[in-house]
């Protein structure tokens, strides 16, 4: 077995001669430990070692092979039973394998290669399910938060305890963070670790979807629905239904849709565009957003009733730049997973390119550590990497602005330029973090000043 445990096979058979030639046919197979009964009671006193096979015959002496596959489903309902019977009886074979027997085997000269072939093809069936449940266990794995969200540092521990409450509860939970810090993957975490992980995943980033199909997206359609809807389809919400429902930039739903997604959540039901039945829905939720959510339900933008039911449990995911040493940690992470994906030997960071890096702000986070990282791998022709290898965005780094003589208004256009890309190219939101007009900003990116593409 692929678990290192043996095959255990159990004979179940009053003639000795018979049940001992059965025996000694099945342990030409060294992976086969097989154990010979000649009564249901010597059997079932052995029943306890839980074997993976019982071949039984039909016709004992006390009692039928009914009431023994019974007693053997009742024990424990993981236990294969082949049947072994002198009579070819249709109604009663199909009657056992209803009953849960495996195979249905009438005794002639061809019986014991008929038990060897059905033994294999049960194996197969055995092997396929242990794959699949470790495949489960792998998923469950890799999104093991402790091993896949990497870092040490107080902030990203704290990030960490909140997983864990998350997981063990189906309470919706909001996570907050700049572009590119990693919020899918707490989603993820969280959803494979908790009893949903074997469910589906669904993430759906709803301001990449235009306004006018978000509804279908997220709650499907009916045939003829709409221009174009040829067949049905169902929603995001139906896929993901016993599982977690990912809904990544929240803060970007039309606030004509908001109405529906709360009535959604409230009622646990869904009414696909163009049809009148109703659907129930069983997903646990989890929403991201790189705006402040409650400014923008006192802008008008958030419902508020929505608000209160998205928040949940809050997970604050913090923006590398506050990370600390877990920017180091990151790197090497990054570095040799390119460096073993492209069969390239493993390098290390110069102390001058670990303080380049720990000096930057990293507007991109994680996303733009990344990117960073596989092309400083790319550009070193030794082992080490040193700082010349490190390309940076130097127009977002603050710290590097005051090394330089540059004019008052290069200072504004570089700042400007920071905030935007701090903050996903939202002019609106940057005009008020740097209080200034957003007619200014506008006025700069027409100029060609600033870019936002």
């Amino acid at each position: 077995m692929k678990n290192g445990q043996p095959f255990k096979v159990f004979i179940v058979e009053d003639d000795t001669w018979y049940g001992s030639m059965l025996q000694h046919y099945l342990a030409l197979n060294p992976e086969y430990e097989v154990k010979r009964f000649e009564s249901p009671n010597d059997f079932f006193s052995h029943l306890h070692e839980n074997p993976s096979v019982v071949t039984l015959d039909y016709s004992l002496p006390d009692c039928d092979g009914s009431e023994v596959l019974k007693k053997i489903k009742d024990v424990n309902p993981d236990i294969r039973v082949i049947i072994i019977s002198g009579q070819e009886d249709v109604a009663t074979a199909i009657n056992l394998l209803k009953n849960g027997a495996f195979d249905y085997i009438v005794k002639d000269d061809d019986t014991k290669d008929r038990l060897w072939n059905s033994i294999l093809h049960l194996r197969e069936i055995s092997n396929l399910k242990e794959e699949v449940e470790s495949l489960k266990t792998q998923v469950g794995r890799k999104y093991d938060f402790s091993q896949m969200i990497i870092g040490k540092s107080p902030a990203i521990e704290k990030v960490f305890a909140m997983i864990e409450k998350a997981a063990k509860t189906n309470i919706t939970v909001s996570v907050t963070g700049e572009t590119g810090s990693g919020k899918e993957m707490i989603a993820k975490a969280i959803h494979y670790n908790s009893d949903r992980h074997k469910e589906p995943f669904v993430a759906v980033n709803v301001a990449a979807i235009p306004k006018e199909l978000i509804e279908s997206e997220l709650f499907g359609h009916e045939k003829g629905a709409f221009t174009g809807a040829i067949t049905r389809r169902i929603g995001k919400f139906e896929e993901a239904d016993k599982g977690t429902l990912f809904l990544d930039e929240i803060g970007e739903l039309d606030i004509n849709l908001q109405s529906k997604l709360l009535r959604v959540l409230q009622e646990r039901e869904i009414t696909r565009v163009g049809g009148n039945s109703v659907t129930k829905i069983n997903v646990r939720i989890v929403v991201a957003t790189h705006k402040n959510l409650l400014e923008e339900v006192k802008n008008k933008n958030f419902r508020e009733d929505l608000y209160y039911r998205l928040i949940g449990l809050p997970i604050q995911l913090p923006p590398l730049r506050e990370r600390g040493s877990d920017i180091l940690i990151l790197s090497k992470h990054f570095m040799d997973g390119f460096c073993k994906e492209n069969k390239i030997s493993k390098k290390t960071l110069s102390p001058e390119a670990q303080q380049k890096l720990l000096q930057y702000s990293f507007p991109g986070n994680v996303r733009e550590l990344k990117s960073i990282m596989e092309l400083a791998v790319v550009m070193a022709d030794e082992d080490i990497i040193l700082p010349e290898h490190i390309t940076l965005n130097s127009s977002t780094s603050i710290g590097d602005l005051l090394s330089k003589e540059i004019t008052l208004k290069e200072f504004e256009i570089q700042i400007i330029q920071h905030y935007l890309d701090k903050y996903d190219k939202d002019v609106l939101l940057v005009a008020k973090k740097l209080d200034i007009g957003k007619s200014t900003i506008y006025r700069m990116i027409q100029n060609n000043e600033l870019k936002i593409k």
